[in-house]
């Protein structure tokens, strides 16, 4: 054996056997591992309900103009009435959300039964002669001069959230939720009381949001599944009893699947039309205000068939669009919802994503003519101002929820103005652009973005 230079025989090293790769070697695991790192933040929730929301609302209006052109000038109105009055809304709708955001959870329990008695006193006052104005068959609407109208039921499906978390927030800090008589009393009388309002207006609809609502509230309360399956099953045999007795509703449930425009006695032209847009838009569509069957084939088209339109100018990249956005609005509420121990919190998160979801299955349902017709606009994004209003205020309760979560509030106070002074009083330096220098590498805290 050779020695070295020093005399000493040499050291022989241990043979390397072939490289293992690690974690960090292979770049899907790692672009999967910093995505879950990403999801996980504190502020996932609050960027996904504000961005989410404010995408669907812009792009609401954009189609909004759109769909509503040709009905306004068939009325001899500005081809941007509708626009306008939709414009406003949303501009109303979100001062509503920013100071809804702002406010602490004490203030939202305090205005749970100022809003659920406004609520209920606009919907007792719509059925008076002389006050309550009928749209499309349906008597639910209060004239506020010219022409501007209100729908007080779209306040009752936020008076029941308000109201319904409160109540079963407070029989959960007394340990009374584990007997059936104070779960279901008085939140179903009070929920049957509204429903009944609702009904007298003939307004369908809105009492299925409503009652998906009250079974969001009793799921979150931990109802046991016989209690559960009692309830609904009432709810279902009420609902065939109200189907069966009005043609109207029976028409709508007859043209599931139409093809044809006539399809027997029945008249499909609104459910079949909807479909004629959405074949027709393709994969990107026809472009943005290039829509044929808003030239008067299609009834509703800025209002409960927008998605069609949607599909119609905007194409499956689209309609894909605005499911995407629906279903991160619906994850981040579910998140909200269960990382709190707040109980209020719990069950106003999970009753306003009930309401928003449940609601854009039922309009997009219908629009691709899986479900019934039922009347319901889509989210925060068809035209109607008394629809975007408690649903604005509605995110921006979400919003206020999040911000109370310690590591959210944490990481948002992390937060520092790029420009101007900071936080704390004192000034900041400007950026420096065209300096090749590189900066010392700053520890990172977990809650910061």
């Amino acid at each position: 054996m050779p020695s070295s230079r020093t005399g000493r025989p040499p050291v022989r090293r241990a043979e390397r056997g072939p490289a293992v790769p690690g974690p960090s070697d292979n770049p899907v695991r790692t672009l999967y591992i910093r995505a879950r790192k990403a999801w996980d933040r504190p502020l996932t929730a609050y960027y996904l309900i504000l961005g989410g929301s404010l995408l669907i609302t812009v792009l609401g209006l954009v189609m909004v103009y759109s769909a509503s052109q040709i009905t306004a000038l068939q009325m001899s109105l500005p081809g941007s009435y509708f626009f306008r009055k939709q414009l406003l809304a949303a501009a109303i709708g979100g001062v509503l959300l920013l100071a809804a955001s702002r406010m602490p959870v004490r203030l939202h329990r305090a205005l749970a039964y100022p809003i659920l008695a406004g609520a209920v006193f606009l919907m007792a006052l719509v059925q008076v002669p002389g006050i309550g104005v009928a749209v499309n068959g349906n008597q639910n609407w209060i004239a506020l001069g010219g022409s501007f109208q209100i729908q007080p039921s779209e306040f009752g499906k936020l008076a029941l959230v308000l109201w319904g978390a409160d109540l079963l927030a407070r029989k959960q800090d007394r340990r009374l939720l584990s007997q059936w008589k104070h779960m279901l009393v008085p939140l179903v009388p009070a929920a049957l009381m509204l429903l009944g309002l609702i009904m007298l207006g003939g307004d369908m609809g809105t009492a299925i949001i409503l009652t998906a609502i009250l079974f969001g509230l009793l799921w979150l309360a931990g109802a046991p599944t016989r209690l559960f399956v009692g309830v609904l099953s009432v709810a279902a045999l009420i609902g065939v009893f109200l189907i069966r007795t009005s043609p109207n509703r029976m028409a709508r449930l007859a043209c599931l699947g139409a093809t044809e425009p006539q399809s027997g006695p029945v008249d499909c032209w609104q459910a079949v039309h909807g479909i004629y847009a959405l074949a027709s838009g393709g994969i990107f569509g026809s472009g943005l205000g290039a829509s044929v069957e808003k030239w008067g084939q299609l009834p509703e088209a800025h209002t409960d068939f927008i998605f069609a339109v949607t599909g119609e100018e905007l194409g499956l990249a689209g309609t894909l669009s605005v499911l995407a956005l629906f279903a991160a609005l619906g994850y981040a509420g579910i998140r909200v919802a269960g990382r709190t121990e707040d109980p209020f919190v719990r069950y106003a998160a999970g009753g306003v994503t009930t309401w928003i979801t449940a609601q854009a299955v039922i309009n997009i349902g219908a629009v691709l003519g899986l479900l019934p017709i039922a009347g319901v606009p889509l989210p925060l994004f068809s035209y109607g101002g008394s629809a975007l209003l408690p649903t604005m205020f509605a995110i921006g309760l979400l919003i206020a929820f999040v911000r109370e979560d310690p590591a959210a509030r944490m990481a948002l106070a992390m937060r520092q103005p790029r420009f101007g002074k900071k936080r704390n009083g004192g000034s900041q330096r400007p950026r420096r652009w065209n300096t090749m220098r590189r900066r010392a590498p700053v520890a990172r805290s977990s809650g910061e973005r």
